[in-house]
């Protein structure tokens, strides 16, 4: 019988360390995880922001890369106010487990929360809290796309979205986007050329109003035609709603859940950016019985979405928390966004362009033809600062020379400086670039 030789003979052989050899048999010994995985799984690709993030944490990095509220706008006072409160009061359950579309005071004070910000609830409707607006996204996704569904999106879109839409094997109809958001007057162009080439074009997935990532907000007369083309084609429509709450500019527009005569429309928002993230709530607004079907979905996913951030936010909206905080947010994210355009009209190089934020957390900036922005990511990292690369926000991976930067999360000064850096690391790529090889 062969004898495997000891870890002391195998040092004296290689002389190496006996760690080096115990690490070594450690290493070959485990299980091969990746050879267990699901096929689904594997096609799973990592949310380029979180994963910014990451890389950032422990260094010295302006980061203009995440989509991250202004900590100076959390009302930390009065949820330290309310959270004791709700614990005295409620404690028994706030702490416990609760229904899986929400708490119903909640979801009372939800519905009537979107109605005085102009938003329809049809009586056949039914509000379902989430664990975040991007669980939502999930479970419909989970609960309405088939592999080889046709989801139409703009050109370019919501990261996040993309990524679930994509897990579930869908295909991508394009729909650029101009200063006005979505280009509806190729809509119906683009579902035949779609439906042509044998694809099953099922939803409308848009952020209609103060667009991520761009900040555009589409004029009523394309929302209307949008849901025009999607009751032809008998298409649902996401009505994805974080940002809506910060527009700058004096535009007005109308909910498409406001428009909508139909039922197609499905209604996302979130407390992430009016409230805090932290509370990780967002909800949904549909039909009754896609509502139900989400229902079971979540119950297979979560459960049902904290308790204690439901009360939290409960209190927070009856005794005006809610709205004192965006409004003030509203103003500080203003005057950031005015810094920034005056930043990037300042500092970024000659053939730079982009759309003025009318609301939102975001700006998109086009470099100069030739600029790959992913490339160029570590340069600016080293330089001290982080953007979010522009393909990822395109179905289609074009976009190259693009970046998403946040104008939201840091104090105006390094805003400023962080705008500088991404310009001198550009005008350094561009300058690499440009010489002999």
């Amino acid at each position: 019988m062969y004898q495997l030789a000891s870890v002391r003979d195998l040092t004296r052989h290689y002389n190496c360390l006996k760690l080096t050899i115990g690490t070594l048999i450690y290493r070959l010994a485990r299980v091969d995880i990746s050879s267990k995985l699901s096929a689904s799984v594997k096609s799973l690709r990592p949310s380029e922001v979180r994963e910014i993030l990451a890389l950032t944490e422990n260094r010295k990095v302006l980061s203009l890369a995440g989509g991250l509220p202004g900590p100076e706008v959390f009302p930390k006072d009065d949820l330290a106010r309310i959270a004791s409160r709700v614990i005295e009061e409620l404690g028994d359950s706030a702490l416990q487990y609760s229904p899986t579309l929400g708490v119903m005071p909640f979801r009372e004070a939800v519905a009537d929360f979107v109605r005085s910000r102009g938003v329809k609830v049809l009586d056949n409707d039914r509000v379902a809290v989430t664990t975040g607006s991007q669980e939502a996204i999930y479970l419909l996704a989970m609960t309405l796309i088939n592999p080889g569904d046709a989801i139409i999106v703009e050109s370019p879109t919501y990261l996040a979205a993309l990524n679930v839409f994509r897990y579930y094997g869908a295909d991508f109809v394009q729909v650029p986007i101009d200063e006005n958001g979505m280009r509806t007057d190729l809509l119906e162009d683009k579902i035949k050329e779609a439906i042509s080439k044998g694809l099953k074009p099922k939803l409308i997935y848009t952020v209609p109003t103060c667009h991520n990532p761009t900040g555009v907000i589409m004029p009523d007369d394309r929302r209307k035609e949008l849901l025009e083309v999607a009751s032809r084609y008998d298409l649902l429509v996401i009505e994805d709603d974080p940002y809506s709450f910060f527009t700058f500019d004096d535009v007005k527009f109308t909910p498409l859940k406001t428009l909508d005569s139909e039922g197609r429309v499905v209604y996302l928002g979130t407390f992430s950016k009016i409230l805090a993230p932290g509370l990780r709530l967002g909800y949904m607004i549909g039909d009754r019985q896609l509502v139900r079907t989400v229902e079971l979905a979540k119950q297979m996913v979560d459960l049902h979405s904290s308790t204690l951030s439901q009360y939290i936010a409960l209190y927070a909206i009856k005794e005006g928390v809610v709205d004192k905080t965006i409004a003030k947010a509203r103003e500080v994210y203003r005057y950031k966004r005015d810094v920034l355009i005056e930043s990037l009209e300042e500092y970024m190089p000659e053939g730079s362009h982009w759309y003025k934020p009318r609301g939102g957390l975001f700006a998109f900036i086009y470099l100069p033809e030739g600029v790959d922005t992913a490339e160029m990511l570590p340069m600016a990292i080293d330089r001290g600062v982080a953007y979010v690369p522009g393909r990822s926000f395109f179905a289609d991976g074009s976009g190259a020379n693009a970046m998403r930067i946040n104008f939201s999360y840091l104090p105006p000064d390094k805003l400023k400086l962080g705008i500088k850096l991404i310009a001198d690391t550009a005008r350094d790529y561009m300058s690499q670039k440009s010489r002999p090889s």
